[in-house]
C-alpha cells in the first residue's frame, strides 16, 4: 500500500512538472526559441510515456487483479516502444540543436528554423512509431505456451518473449541490432555534436559565455546519460546479465522515475525557465490581489 501511495505521488509529480513545463514555454514568448521546443516535446513523450504504464499498475494493485488482456498488452508494448525510440532520437535532435547554437551562432536562425525544428520533432515522432510497428506485432504473433505470467509490472518486450515456447533466437539477434542501430544513430549524433561544442567552449573569451555553454549542455548530458545508460542495459546486454528482479528495478527508473527528473533538470538549472515561472507566479498574485 505505500510502494503504491509513493509510486502514485511521483506519477503526478510528473505529470503536473511536465504540463508546467509545457505551459511556460508555450506562454512565456522569451521560451519561443528551437531549444525549448524540444524540451516541450520531451516533455509532452515523457508524460505519455508514464501514463501508458503506471495508471494500469496503479489500477491493479487497489484493485487486486492483475490481470491484461492480449490487446491492452499489445498496445501497451506499442506505445511504450513508440515513446522510447522517439525519445532516442529527440535527444540527439537537442544534441544537434545545441552543437548548431553555440558552434554556428550566426546561422542559427536559418539552420535552426521552425520548419526544421517541426520536421525534426516529426522525424522523431516517425521513427518512433517505425519501432513501435516493427517490435509490437512480432512480439505479439508468438505463441505463449508456458505460464502467462509476466515477471514485470508492463509488457515490455524482453519480459513478454521470456513467455514463449518457440525458439526466440533469431528474433533475439534481429531485435539486439535494431536496438544497436537505434541507439548507435543518435549516441554518434549527441558524441560528435559534444565535441564539437567543447572545443568551441574552450575557445571563448567570455567566462560568461562558457558558464551558460556548460549549464545548458550539462542538463542535456544528464538526462541522455539516465535514459540511454537504462536503455542499453534492457536492450543490448546479454541475457546471462539480467535478472527478473535486475530488469524490474532499471524498469522502474527510466518509466517512472526519469519523467520525475527531466523538468526538473530543465527547470532548476535553467535561469530562462525559473525567470518565466516567477513571472507567471507574480502575475498570478496581483491578479488575486485585484480580485480583492
Amino acid at each position: 500500500a505505500l510502494l503504491c501511495v509513493v509510486i502514485f505521488v511521483i506519477f503526478l509529480m510528473a505529470l503536473s512538472g511536465n504540463i508546467i513545463l509545457i505551459l511556460l514555454i508555450h506562454s512565456d514568448t522569451h521560451l519561443h526559441t528551437p531549444m525549448y521546443f524540444f524540451i516541450s516535446q520531451l516533455s509532452l513523450m515523457d508524460m505519455m510515456y508514464i501514463s501508458v504504464t503506471v495508471p494500469k499498475m496503479l489500477m491493479d494493485q487497489v484493485m487486486g487483479v492483475n490481470k491484461i488482456s492480449l490487446p491492452e498488452c499489445g498496445m501497451q508494448m506499442f506505445l511504450y516502444v513508440t515513446l522510447a525510440g522517439s525519445e532516442f532520437f529527440l535527444l540527439a535532435s537537442m544534441a544537434y540543436d545545441r552543437f548548431v547554437a553555440i558552434c554556428h551562432p550566426l546561422h542559427y536562425p536559418v539552420l535552426m528554423n521552425h520548419r526544421v525544428c517541426l520536421l525534426l520533432a516529426f522525424g522523431c515522432w516517425f521513427l518512433g512509431s517505425v519501432d513501435g510497428f516493427l517490435f509490437t506485432p512480432i512480439t505479439m504473433t508468438f505463441p505463449f505456451c508456458r505460464s502467462r505470467e509476466i515477471h514485470h509490472f508492463f509488457c515490455e518486450v524482453p519480459a513478454v518473449l521470456k513467455l514463449s515456447c518457440s525458439d526466440t533466437s533469431l528474433y533475439e539477434i534481429f531485435m539486439y541490432l535494431c536496438c544497436v542501430l537505434m541507439l548507435l544513430i543518435p549516441v554518434i549524433i549527441i558524441s560528435g555534436s559534444y565535441y564539437f561544442i567543447l572545443l568551441t567552449i574552450h575557445k571563448m573569451n567570455s567566462a560568461e559565455g562558457r558558464k551558460k555553454a556548460f549549464a545548458t549542455c550539462s542538463s542535456h548530458m544528464t538526462v541522455v546519460i539516465l535514459f540511454y545508460g537504462a536503455a542499453i542495459y534492457t536492450y543490448m546486454l546479454p541475457s546471462f546479465y539480467h535478472t527478473p528482479e535486475k530488469d524490474m528495478m532499471v524498469s522502474v527508473f527510466y518509466t517512472i522515475l526519469t519523467p520525475v527528473l527531466n523538468p526538473l533538470i530543465y527547470s532548476l538549472r535553467n535561469k530562462d525557465v525559473m525567470g518565466a515561472l516567477k513571472k507567471t507566479l507574480n502575475v498570478g498574485m496581483v491578479r488575486q490581489e485585484t480580485i480583492k
